[in-house]
């Protein structure tokens, strides 16, 4: 089992059960493209507050690895005590509410923040509450996964949505990461302020070159399999990119389906066949089928 990772073999060699549990769970697949930027944002921990601070937009297709990347990089990060300073916190992530309402963004701060209030509470009020905690915690990087979710609100909705970003960044000297898809930028583009401050990230879909194949070496070393599938040959890689369309979210419910077909039927190996026999379905065939309802 040379093709598995240390930790990976002690649980190839587990039950069944206990396998197909693993392959279940959540777990990370490095590659190289979200290896730079978790190092790019690790490097903003220690950025100088300055007057105009850096701000990132990743932004990608639908399940392609966004959402996953941030919580590695926020994963790290819990509150400490500081005998001076009380409760810090370096990094806050949270999503973006379905409203582009100025009232619901501090509900879910102070929701993150485990912060009491009321909801009927005024927004100057939540306002002030959310300045102050962020002030006392010594917040770097605020997080704000599916910005997108913006656009679901008026045009004057969206710009007061902004305008309080905007605010929070320039008084608090914070830095601000925002993810979502495509139309994220244009949400930020709305705002020629905001547009010109955050520097886009983009997640692409997977292609068959190098760095495909690499992210196939590292998911053959983490599915606990006993024999080396060895899904950078040819047909396999080209069946994988072709059935998931390319995003790193259906290329690893793929390829887990597949494991955990093997192991339920005393296989070893992903095959062609075994990719075959899979219930797995492309996202435009189950679009397809939803819409024949």
């Amino acid at each position: 089992m040379d093709h598995l990772k240390e930790d990976v073999k002690i649980i190839a060699n587990s039950s069944d059960k206990e396998r197909i549990n693993y392959v279940k769970s959540d777990f990370w697949i490095p590659y190289t493209r979200s290896t730079a930027i978790l190092d790019r944002f690790d490097d903003l921990l220690t950025y100088p507050r300055t007057h105009r601070m850096p701000n990132f937009l990743l932004v990608g297709d639908t399940n392609n690895g966004k959402t996953a990347l941030l919580n590695k990089f926020n994963q790290k990060f819990k509150p400490s005590v500081d005998e001076i300073h009380g409760t810090q916190l370096d990094v806050l992530m949270i999503q973006a509410p379905p409203d582009p309402d100025e009232r619901r963004l501090y509900n879910v701060i102070l929701d993150r923040l485990m912060a009491a209030y009321k909801l009927n509470d005024r927004v100057d009020k939540k306002h002030f509450q959310v300045m102050q905690l962020f002030s006392s915690l010594n917040l770097k990087i605020l997080i704000i996964d599916e910005i997108h979710n913006i656009l679901h609100g008026s045009y004057n909705k969206q710009r007061g949505f902004l305008t309080v970003l905007k605010y929070l960044a320039n008084e608090l000297k914070i830095i601000i990461i925002a993810a979502g898809t495509k139309d994220a930028i244009r949400v930020i583009n709305t705002d020629p302020q905001l547009a010109n401050r955050f520097d886009p990230i983009i997640l692409q879909k997977w292609k068959m070159n190098e760095e495909y194949l690499r992210l196939l070496i590292s998911f053959e070393r983490l599915l606990p399999l006993r024999e080396k599938s060895n899904l950078v040959s040819k047909e396999i890689s080209h069946s994988i990119l072709s059935m998931s369309e390319g995003t790193i979210g259906e290329i690893s419910k793929l390829l887990k389906d597949a494991t955990i077909l093997c192991i339920e039927n005393g296989l070893e190996q992903i095959t062609i066949e075994v990719l075959e026999k899979t219930t797995y379905r492309s996202p435009s065939r189950r679009r397809r089928e939803s819409e024949n309802i």
